[in-house]
C-alpha cells in the first residue's frame, strides 16, 4: 500500500515541476484607443485682417509687445491667452494662433491676425479673408 502513494507523490511533483519549466501564452496587446483629438469649439466666422510693420513693438492690451513674425491676434472678447485655430474658407488652410491684443475696430471683421499668421493662410495682398474660428483647449 505504501507503493502506490509514493507513486502518486512522484507523479504529482513531476507535474508540478514540469508546469514550473513552461512559459506562459503570450497576451496580444489589446487595442489601444488613438489619442483624443484636440476639442474645439466653433467661436463663429467672418472676415480677418492683419496688422503688421505700423503696430510692429508697440504694446498690446496683454501688455506684451507686438510682434507681426508671431503667431498671434486681437479679439474683442476672448480672453488673453486664448488659442484660436483659423481657417481660411476659401483654400482650407488654419493657423493657431494666441490671443494677445483687442480688435479688430472695423465693423464686420472678426480677427487681426499678426502679418505671420494671416501669411501662413493667405497671401497678404489679398488684405482681408473670409475664416472660420475655433477655440482649441
Amino acid at each position: 500500500m505504501l507503493h502506490r502513494p509514493a507513486v502518486w507523490l512522484t507523479t504529482l511533483l513531476a507535474v508540478v515541476a514540469l508546469a514550473g519549466c513552461t512559459t506562459p501564452t503570450p497576451k496580444t496587446p489589446s487595442p489601444q484607443a488613438p489619442p483624443a483629438a484636440p476639442t474645439t469649439e466653433l467661436i463663429g466666422s467672418g472676415k480677418a485682417s492683419y496688422y503688421g510693420s505700423q503696430h510692429h513693438n508697440k504694446l498690446t492690451a496683454s501688455g506684451e509687445r507686438f510682434d507681426q513674425g508671431a503667431l498671434t491676434a486681437a479679439h474683442r472678447t476672448l480672453p488673453f491667452g486664448t488659442h484660436v485655430r483659423v481657417i481660411n474658407t476659401r483654400n482650407g488652410k488654419s493657423v493657431v494662433v494666441r490671443i494677445n491684443d483687442r480688435g479688430p475696430f472695423v465693423r464686420g471683421r472678426i480677427i487681426d491676425l499678426s502679418k505671420a499668421a494671416f501669411q501662413s493662410i493667405a497671401s497678404t495682398r489679398s488684405g482681408i479673408i473670409r475664416v472660420r474660428l475655433e477655440k482649441v483647449e
